[in-house]
């Protein structure tokens, strides 16, 4: 417990737009008052006539506990601790889980026609479980954290430079209650598992695979599972489907512990029009902007935040350094960025509202990203910021001090709509689509990017990862793996959605965990093998991963030879050292095919998605290959290859003077 005295400087940042900590003082506390203990609650209401403070220790009568209101709107009471257990009145509390119900409250607030209306706390950290909605007392002040050499090093680093290799991961259906490695679970979904039990199979998991980092749909408090937990309600609470709040701070502390990072799905952009939260929170419009062409998103049937407001850039940003302090979160993946950006995103003509210079670009949303953005590298180095942009915003990885937005990644959503458009078509047409993979590299350096195979691309209809792939079984399971090599080896950091790496067959259900039976069939265990050979080659091999941001990291071998669909090129690490790619996009096998290199010198197989270790028809180059003094392709060095069908190929590249 500390004492809550949030002088003139806190409340002053917090309607300047300034504050990254008003969790510390708005909302519920425990302190001591006179050496007791107390809570102390605060809540910004301005309009409000009236607020108080209700729950199952007044029995919820909004005329018991009533607040009092400073010059700043916010609305204040301190409450001694004891009202909130059974000792406060043994005989009515002496029903089973009375304790419990105990910490449960709102706030009743009447607005300017007099009408009553209960709300949650913006600012709690904990809530009920769906379907209920209260806040509940809470204190984040004991975990134990063990992962200080993480943070050091952490804070040390720069990710850029870094391999970057992302597993998405939806909680509640990764895996259920009662599975195995056969997917037998519980009942006809199975029970969600709680953090820590997520924690037990999960990180073995992940480090068997070879991933970098996971990111985790959002895990704020949200009140529909359909939402995916893109519709947030506590944007400063840990959703109850799995636990306490302490059990997410050890699944994080024990990913840390094992050396995998931790991204959380952010959203700031919009919330859910439920009456318990933050819409017409004091009976005006003060969270969500006034006028409903700003305010509202149609197509997601949300409220868009004010972001014009100062106290709701506090709100924002306290709520994302909140998650990067208290709970050691590595970074944050922001949603819907270009719902931030620009005034006019996904709405038909007529129905927004331009900028004050008449213009569509959001002149609040790029200042508040800016701030945002600047906020978190200075209080969390070595935190990473991403941003989910579907738009052509330009600088969106760049400083804000040159006009960017700050980030230090952006998805390329580009590259993974011209590349999924590619392999949904039959191999014998691609050739007519060529450009669609060679595209990407005339932007590629433009920002710093990751490429994503998200949650958004095997749902809604658009069919699994697997079942994008044209042909029959082997030619899908064989795209796959070539895709995979090609999205590996490219420039740009990696992201792929949970259920992708073992080829899950059919789209992503939120409501029933992966078929990880599948790992009982041909062909499935062999991908998945492939993907934990591609993800231990990435991390050991500089060249993947070092240069990101130019030229220097990056050439092309073969560019245009759409006849064949075949591609090749080289990365390189800052040492000289590189990888040379090849991918061959159709079923064709080239026993001989004939490509030009920079220098003389000698190539070493070092992954095959064709080997039969991973179900291919294991075609390939045993042997080291040296080139000859034959020009081809605008070099003066060839060699001769064998090329796989439907399979990406990684040589090690060694030049020889």
């Amino acid at each position: 417990m500390h004492g809550i005295a949030p002088g003139d400087r806190e409340r002053e940042l917090f309607h300047r737009g300034l504050s990254a900590k008003a969790y510390e003082w708005l909302g519920a506390h425990a302190i001591l008052q006179e050496g007791e203990p107390a809570w102390h609650f605060a809540v910004w209401a301005p309009n409000a006539q009236a607020v108080s403070l209700v729950g199952e220790f007044n029995r919820w009568d909004r005329n018991t506990c009533p607040m009092t209101c400073g010059e700043d709107g916010i609305w204040e009471v301190t409450m001694p601790g004891v009202v909130f257990t059974t000792a406060s009145d043994p005989e009515r509390y002496s029903y089973p889980d009375a304790a419990e119900k105990l910490l449960n409250y709102k706030f009743a607030i009447q607005d300017a026609r007099g009408d009553w209306h209960q709300h949650t706390d913006p600012f709690a950290f904990r809530m009920e479980q769906r379907p209920h909605t209260a806040s509940r007392l809470c204190e984040l002040s004991g975990h134990a954290w063990r992962d200080a050499d993480w943070m050091a090093e952490r804070a040390a680093g720069n990710l850029r430079e870094k391999p970057v290799n992302v597993y998405e991961v939806h909680l509640g259906s990764w895996r259920r209650q009662g599975s195995g490695k056969d997917g037998t679970h519980d009942g006809p979904a199975g029970r969600v598992l709680s953090y820590t039990e997520i924690a037990d199979q999960l990180i073995p998991y992940v480090r068997e695979m070879g991933y970098t980092h996971v990111e985790l749909l959002p895990v704020m408090e949200h009140p529909l599972d359909a939402s995916w937990g893109y519709q947030v309600s506590g944007y400063f609470a840990a959703t109850a489907r799995y636990g306490e709040p302490e059990e997410l701070m050890t699944l994080i502390d024990r990913c840390h512990q094992a050396g995998i990072g931790v991204i959380l799905d952010w959203v700031p952009a919009h919330f859910p029009k439920d009456d318990a939260s933050l819409r017409c929170f004091d009976g005006t419009c003060l969270y969500e902007h006034p006028d409903p062409r700003r305010g509202e998103m149609p197509l997601w049937g949300t409220c868009m935040f004010d972001l014009e407001r100062p106290e709701v850039r506090s709100f924002l940003i306290s709520s994302a350094c909140f998650w990067l302090e208290k709970y050691h979160a590595d970074g944050l993946r922001v949603d819907a960025v270009a719902a931030m950006l620009y005034h006019d995103f996904c709405r038909e003509d007529g129905r927004w509202l331009p900028n004050r210079h008449g213009g569509r670009e959001n002149l609040d949303g790029i200042f508040f990203l800016q701030k945002l953005n600047e906020t978190v590298h200075r209080a969390y180095p070595g935190a990473v910021m991403i941003a989910e942009d579907s738009s052509a915003y330009p600088g969106v990885t760049h400083s804000p001090g040159v006009g960017g937005l700050g980030f230090d990644f952006k998805w390329d959503m580009g590259w993974m709509n011209d590349t999924l458009a590619y392999v949904r078509k039959d191999p014998l047409y691609r050739k007519w689509h060529h450009e669609k993979l060679t595209f990407s590299m005339m932007y590629a350096f433009s920002e710093y990017f990751m490429l994503p195979l998200s949650h958004d691309e095997v749902v809604h209809g658009k069919g699994s990862l697997l079942d994008k792939q044209p042909g029959d079984i082997w030619q899908k399971f064989a795209g796959l793996r070539t895709l995979y090599g090609y999205m590996m080896a490219h420039p740009g950091k990696k992201l792929l959605f949970m259920g992708g790496e073992f080829g899950q067959f059919i789209e992503w259900r939120c409501q029933d965990q992966l078929d990880w039976f599948l790992l009982r069939y041909d062909m499935h265990p062999q991908l998945q093998a492939c993907v934990r050979e591609m993800n231990r080659i990435y991390r050991e091999t500089p060249a993947l991963w070092e240069i990101e941001d130019s030229w220097d990291g990056f050439q092309w071998i073969q560019v245009d030879d759409r006849d064949n669909s075949v591609l090749a090129f080289l990365r390189k690490d800052r040492a000289g050292n590189a990888l040379l790619c090849v991918c061959n996009f159709t079923p064709v096998f080239h026993p001989v095919y004939r490509i030009g290199l920079p220098e003389a010198g000698v190539l070493t197989e070092l992954l095959n998605t064709d080997s039969n270790l991973f179900g291919g028809s294991n075609q390939g180059n045993p042997a080291q290959i040296h080139t000859e003094p034959m020009a081809w392709g605008g070099f003066q060095h060839s060699l001769e290859l064998v090329v796989p069908p439907l399979a990406t190929v990684w040589y090690r590249w060694e030049p020889r003077t």
